[in-house]
């Protein structure tokens, strides 16, 4: 029996290191006695209210997300997080990462772009290799053989061939967004951050030793014709994957895949291409793909019963091969990183090591690096500590996260007041400020976006324009007829929504600035955008004289760059596109193909671009990853 744990939260490194003790004596007792191979999505991501004390310690180390690692465009930085990272998930018994997500983020509306390095091909396969290598390398008398040991943690990289190219920007978690689609041609690209990064790394371990593939339908990409979703594809898993390109490792679907389709809006329920058949049927043709594991599914019942379907189909001897061959893969994941010699913890160890103070200054060095200057008019930054500061309340609409966890409404403070008290004289009256600053949220359409099952009761399709802008927005530019559909009679075939009109739930934040700019009677604003994917901003730029990107760090780290304790070094990771036009124009497999924002003072949002005290970033950074038109 073998058995890999999926670790969500856990209360403190202690508890999570006594759990992975009990975890392993139980397994030890059970069949061969394989050790728990357990893994872990991203778990570093930075709280914004929590501060930061020189020489203090935490829970965990705190870093930026994927998309504010990419706007350090520093690579060793990355690489640097997968070593302080690694170190602590074995502190707390987690030997597989299910991460990077190093797909390329080409369509600017994904629900998933914050989770990847950009639509940069050659940042991100940069960010890809220094990724894996940083969480795959030991080093010392903690390495095994061949960089692999004891601080070592597998990295899955995810999600082959690339889940960035859904029709309309939609994910693929969901049935009105699996299909992915490629109008510019362009699939070898989005390879690239595979092929060139993830596979071929700086060090002993090769490459990635686990590949996740997307839900999506890579549409006609499939020289036969087959269109399914990517982990049941025998062209994309073996032909392509193993045959062609060489890996190894191993290849675990995503979550859900093998379990019924449950209608257009179900969320954990995505046997795209496949939804006819029995799921012991997906199991099987998961197996016959090249596939070696399946995310999400614990009942060893469909699978047993994708045995003996092999077994009639090629006979036993063949079938108990192709699952040996599989065993192999997943137990190399458990013997290179030492989990045979010792799967134990030592619970003192972990405390001293999870979150020490040195990590954790590493971490918040790095969201420093990933804060972004847009526009700084007339050097109204940095702020002075005298200066009298008005920080208006925001207000949140009520939401629900990607996995369902619902987020009540209300107003509140965006920055921890008594922590930019420590920067700035806070004021509550516009009337008292110097200047004011303002605290917003990129455009945010909801989970479901892109569909709105309503609008089949009014005899719509159900199809709905993302919007990346704050204002009501009809789609006048979008397709006439889709480029993919689905022609069973419970699916649409034609999935457009040209002329549908989309409103964000946060077009509230395009008030709070305007409204914030009369009340300041033509003092300064500075907008801070936290910002998950691009954003249209050209409804409230003019009018604001500072802005600053913000992919959701600490408020600390803001208030030590607009106080000018740190001189801001981030470049954008993205384009910001003009407006929604060019969003709908632009090709989703294509990165770099949207008419880019130009502000008031002249300058262009466009990938690579960032200020500091001086003026526009020009450097080493800027010459090796920005586009050359």
């Amino acid at each position: 029996v073998y058995k890999r744990q999926l670790i969500t939260r856990v209360e403190s490194p202690e508890v999570a290191a006594i759990w992975n003790n009990n975890a392993q004596a139980l397994v030890e007792g059970l069949g061969l006695g394989i050790p728990a191979n357990n893994s872990s999505d991203p778990r570093h991501q930075a709280g914004s209210d929590e501060e930061f004390i020189l020489g203090g310690g935490g829970d965990i180390s705190r870093w930026p997300g994927s998309i504010g690692l990419a706007a350090s465009f520093d690579p060793d930085l990355v690489k640097q997080f997968g070593t302080i990272a690694s170190i602590e998930y074995r502190a707390l018994g987690i030997a597989t990462a299910l991460s990077p997500q190093v797909d390329l983020a080409t369509d600017p509306r994904w629900y998933r772009f914050s989770g990847t390095f950009g639509p940069g091909p050659e940042l991100s396969t940069d960010m890809g290799r220094a990724y894996v290598s940083g969480f795959q390398t030991s080093s010392g008398d903690k390495e095994i053989s061949n960089g692999w040991g004891y601080q070592s943690v597998n990295a899955m990289a995810k999600h082959w061939p690339g889940g960035g190219t859904g029709e309309g920007g939609r994910d693929a978690h969901y049935g009105f967004g699996k299909f992915a689609v490629y109008p510019g041609q362009n699939l070898e690209t989005h390879l690239k951050p595979f092929l060139e990064g993830a596979f071929n790394l700086d060090g002993g371990t090769k490459m990635a030793s686990a590949i996740m593939p997307y839900y999506t339908i890579s549409y006609n990409q499939d020289p036969e014709g087959e269109n399914v979703g990517n982990a049941f594809s025998h062209y994309f898993i073996t032909e392509q994957l193993r045959e062609k390109y060489g890996f190894e490792g191993v290849v675990c679907t995503d979550w859900g895949v093998t379990r019924d389709d449950a209608g257009m809006a179900a969320f954990g329920r995505a046997p795209w291409g496949v939804e006819h058949l029995t799921e012991a049927e997906k199991h099987y043709k998961i197996l016959m793909a090249g596939g070696d594991q399946f995310g999400g599914n614990n009942d060893s019942g469909p699978v047993i019963e994708a045995y003996q379907m092999g077994i009639e189909e090629f006979g036993e001897e063949f079938m108990r091969a192709r699952f040996e061959q599989s065993a192999v893969r997943l137990l190399k994941n458990i013997f290179r990183v030492g989990l045979f010699e010792n799967p134990y913890l030592d619970v003192d160890e972990t405390i001293s090591i999870v979150g020490n103070p040195e990590f954790m200054d590493a971490g918040y060095q790095a969201q420093l690096k990933s804060l972004v200057l847009l526009k700084n008019s007339d050097n109204i930054l940095p702020l002075k500590k005298e200066t009298k500061v008005y920080i208006p309340e925001r207000y949140i609409p009520a939401s629900r996260n990607f996995f369902g966890r619902e987020t009540p409404g209300g107003y509140e403070a965006p920055i921890n007041i008594e922590l930019a008290s420590k920067y700035f004289d806070v004021k509550d009256n516009p009337d008292h400020a110097d200047v004011a600053i303002v605290v917003i949220v990129n455009p945010q359409n909801g989970r479901t976006a892109g569909y709105d099952a309503g609008d089949i009761e009014k005899g719509g399709n159900g199809f709905f324009p993302i919007s990346l802008q704050y204002g009501s927005y009809t789609a006048t530019e979008a397709r006439e007829t889709s480029l993919a559909g689905d022609p069973r009679e419970q699916d649409v075939l034609n999935r457009t929504y040209k002329n549908k009109t989309v409103n964000v739930r946060n077009a509230s934040d395009l008030d709070l600035v305007l409204n914030t700019v009369e009340a300041m009677n033509g003092k300064p604003v500075i907008v801070i955008l936290k910002m998950s994917n691009p954003t249209v901003v050209n409804e409230f730029e003019k009018s604001v004289q500072g802005m600053l990107i913000n992919f959701n760090v600490q408020d600390q780290a803001v208030l030590d760059v607009i106080s000018g304790k740190v001189e801001p070094s981030g470049l954008l990771p993205l384009q910001m596109p003009a407006n929604m036009a060019t969003v709908e124009k632009q090709m989703e497999d294509v990165p770099f193909d949207m008419e880019v924002h130009v502000d008031s003072d002249g300058n262009s949002y466009d990938f690579g671009f960032g200020l500091n005290w001086t003026g526009i970033i020009q450097d080493d950074r800027t010459r090796i990853y920005k586009p050359r038109n």
